[in-house]
């Protein structure tokens, strides 16, 4: 199962992303490729594939993205490869923005979508300027895109309001583990079950 989870830029999507990694036993995280510039904080690899805009293009060209777009100048996306690499035997969660949400759904029917949203306009402004990743004109493009955005919620599954971490990140984990106790995710497991009360003990 894939689980999407997506929302505007600030609104903690990513933090919640690697705490159910943390939380959650056999997910898997989907590295997408982006050309903007790696932070100090950020790992190549685990993080981001951190490729050029000629890579990048070339990849398009060669139809190995599942899902990609432009996000505030710089280009996204998430690979074939890591999907097929990665999605096997175990789950796999995704961080991505909306135009690539939208995208996955229309490529891989079966997905969890999840919109992650912020408590409020005024507090997703604070984060963005408490973080200190981006400049003031960007820090306002952010938020531009944001008011656009937001109003894409209807399309999703599940929502998370990302007020207090603590309960957004367990929101999260309840997803994942509830999906996991669906029949059709359980069909494998139970048939052994089912064939043992078919004999005589």
């Amino acid at each position: 199962m894939f689980y999407v989870i997506t929302g505007p830029s600030g609104c903690g999507k990513s933090t919640l992303a690697r705490r159910a990694l943390g939380d959650v036993p056999d997910l898997e995280f989907a590295v997408s490729h982006t050309t903007r510039p790696k932070r100090e904080s950020e790992k190549a690899g685990r993080d981001y594939n951190f490729v050029s805009k000629d890579e990048f293009e070339k990849m398009i060209q060669e139809k190995k993205f599942i899902e990609w777009a432009v996000v505030h100048g710089n280009y996204y996306g998430t690979s074939r490869r890591e999907v097929e690499k990665k999605s096997g035997k175990k789950n796999m969660i995704l961080d991505i923005d909306i135009q690539g949400a939208k995208q996955f759904r229309e490529a891989i029917k079966k997905a969890v979508f999840i919109f992650i949203f912020p408590p409020s306009y005024r507090e997703l402004k604070q984060r963005l300027r408490k973080r200190g990743l981006d400049k003031t004109d960007v820090i306002k493009k952010r938020l531009e895109v944001a008011k656009k955005e937001i109003r894409e919620y209807p399309v999703f599954d599940y929502i998370i309001i990302n007020d207090d971490l603590e309960p957004a990140v367990k929101e999260l984990v309840s997803i994942i583990l509830s999906k996991r106790c669906l029949l059709e995710s359980r069909l494998k497991e139970i048939v052994p079950i089912l064939r043992s009360f078919s004999g005589e003990v």
